[in-house]
């Protein structure tokens, strides 16, 4: 039996499967912390890396791996392969501004056109101009940009920080590579023309840097142990792969944040940034509406009234459709689509007769979906055939919001059963290279 291991590197934690290459079954698991914050030590993801693996029972038996994890983060290495500061995570909405700036040099029109995205808060592109502007000594010694799944595995094929007991093989920067998936997120690579614009690139940082190789989807690499190791993904399109997402198909992934993505045959290009026109794991195109609020607005809801999800599920199916006119607008953390990141939450509507837990929590589940239809909505506007709709992530368990998404989806919608598809897809990535 020949073994693979798949990896989720994800803003909470690090999930390790490794499965039965033939069969796609998981024969063990691992699992580790990572750090809440937007501004996270690189180091914190390798070590709890390496304590997932060590927890999945280790690699010595494996054949093949490949991570997926959060996309768009900036890990930004000097020469000597150190970490030159903490990375700046996707939800880190402190280049707001610097993303304005980039538009207003060049054009969201022509942004689109270039990269298939126009930049917001959350793509590598800003925070590297928010580096220039904010850090210009850090982004002086910065020799080579990664993307956080791109540093992983830059570090368990055994390269890393000159000096590091855990990077046998040095700090080959040359080493670092990528995937499609990923590097469209950065806002300097095309998926159109498969290559990095480095005017863009030098625009945003103010110099030229090394940039991690873009392997396609059926290409390899080795590890130390020579070992194969797939390109990758990011984690949206690594849980496309691990469901087998197919055209018609579109995600719902009610995670840290909401994602709406479906595979597409063609790119896309939209100049408003609602739709990023981003690159799938297997070759083809995966056009993404990504909101920052998802599973969160079921967590302070369910704190406010003091209840657990099941008991916030209760209260919401109790409540009629529209809440009697009780609505939430849920922008705690900001939004990425629409693009407020300084935006808050409101709650309106609320009369004698509306105010009710179980209205609140109603509202709650059917404002937290309703920021998905916009994107349904907005991939349906582009051409993109949806024909079902597939829920996952952790919101995905909540009971209620799989009987109200439907109602608020307008089309079928359909539950998996509870699993890692980032892993999942990451590991069917590896058993392919077999």
């Amino acid at each position: 039996m020949a073994l693979v291991l798949g990896v989720d590197s994800s803003t909470q934690a690090c999930k390790v499967v490794v499965v039965d290459a033939e069969t796609g079954a998981v024969v063990r698991s691992g699992r580790a912390p990572h750090p809440d914050g937007t501004s996270v030590d690189p180091e914190a993801w390798w070590s709890a890396l390496t304590a997932a693996i060590e927890a999945s029972g280790g690699l010595d038996d494996v054949t093949a791996w490949a991570i997926g994890g959060q996309q768009h983060g900036m890990v930004a290495l000097d020469a000597s392969g150190a970490v030159i500061r903490d990375a700046l995570l996707w939800n880190d909405t402190r280049s707001a501004e610097a993303a304005a700036d980039l538009v207003a040099e060049f054009g969201a029109q022509e942004l689109a056109e270039r990269t298939n995205v126009v930049p917001v808060a959350s793509f590598t592109i800003s925070k590297l101009r928010w580096l220039r502007d904010h850090e210009p000594e850090n982004a002086a010694r910065v020799a080579a940009v990664a993307l956080p799944h791109d540093w992983l595995t830059w570090r368990l094929r055994g390269y890393g920080p000159a000096g590091a007991e855990s990077a046998p093989l040095g700090p080959a920067l040359d080493q670092l590579v990528t995937d499609r998936s990923d590097a469209s997120g950065t806002g300097y690579w095309s998926p159109t023309t498969g290559g990095y614009d480095r005017e863009l690139l030098i625009a945003a940082l103010g110099h030229d840097v090394l940039l991690p190789r873009v392997l396609g989807a059926d290409e390899s690499v080795e590890d130390a142990s020579g070992r194969r190791v797939g390109p990758g993904a990011g984690d949206n399109a690594a849980a496309a792969l691990g469901l087998g997402a197919g055209p018609g198909d579109v995600v719902v992934s009610i995670g840290t944040s909401g994602t709406v993505f479906a595979v597409s045959a063609e790119p896309s290009a939209d100049p408003s940034g609602i739709i990023s026109g981003f690159a799938s794991a297997d070759g083809h195109f995966l056009p993404l509406v990504c909101t920052l609020n998802a599973a969160r607005v079921l967590d302070v809801t369910a704190a406010l009234l003091g209840v657990d999800h099941d008991e916030l599920s209760r209260l919401a199916l109790s409540a009629s459709a529209g809440a009697a006119g009780l609505s939430l607008v849920p922008y705690f953390e900001g939004e990425r689509t629409p693009n407020l990141p300084d935006a808050t939450a409101t709650l309106s509507g609320m009369t004698l007769a509306s105010t009710t837990r179980e209205n609140l929590a109603r509202a709650a589940v059917e404002g937290m979906l309703s920021g998905l239809r916009a994107g349904l909505d907005a991939l349906r506007e582009a051409g993109v055939p949806l024909r079902r709709a597939l829920l996952i992530g952790g919101g995905a368990q909540s009971e209620a919001v799989r009987e109200i998404a439907p109602q608020v989806f307008g089309i079928p919608v359909e539950v998996p059963a509870a699993g890692e598809y980032v892993a999942l897809g990451a590991a069917r990535q590896a058993a392919a290279l077999l």
